[in-house]
């Protein structure tokens, strides 16, 4: 895997799965839950097991494959930041607001889920960056 660093690798997918944790928690978590139209009842009843390992699942999916592209790479920290943030913000955000628009919803839920996949992407990044691709 042009030799990725398999600790940066779970690193990165640990930090992006906590972004996710303060931003969906005490950061953005009721404007949220608001938006996507979810009660407090409906939150708790939710197999959080299933949902958090899923989804720490597909952070180590993303970290695979941001480790991949930037072990391809001879790059600095500026430059590791640059890419993961990129990636982020001309290839995840635009998906999503595509998907929102057709879909109806709002301007700030747009922000609050697009927000979090730039900042999961920069802390993946930064990881990357001081630990070596």
């Amino acid at each position: 895997m042009a030799n990725a660093n398999l600790l940066a690798i779970l690193v990165a997918a640990a930090s992006g799965f906590m972004v996710g944790g303060l931003w969906y928690g005490p950061l953005f978590g009721k404007a949220w839950q608001s938006e996507i139209g979810l009660s407090d009842d409906e939150i708790k009843s939710g197999n959080m097991a299933k949902i958090f390992g899923i989804t720490f699942l597909f952070s180590v999916l993303s970290a695979v494959f941001l480790g991949h592209l930037l072990a391809h790479f001879d790059t600095d920290l500026y430059r590791t930041m640059m890419i993961s943030t990129g990636i982020a913000i001309g290839f995840v955000a635009p998906a999503i607001g595509t998907n929102y628009l057709y879909g109806r919803k709002s301007g700030k839920l747009f922000a609050i889920d697009a927000g979090y996949w730039i900042v999961f992407y920069a802390a993946m990044g930064l990881v990357f960056g001081l630990l070596g691709a």
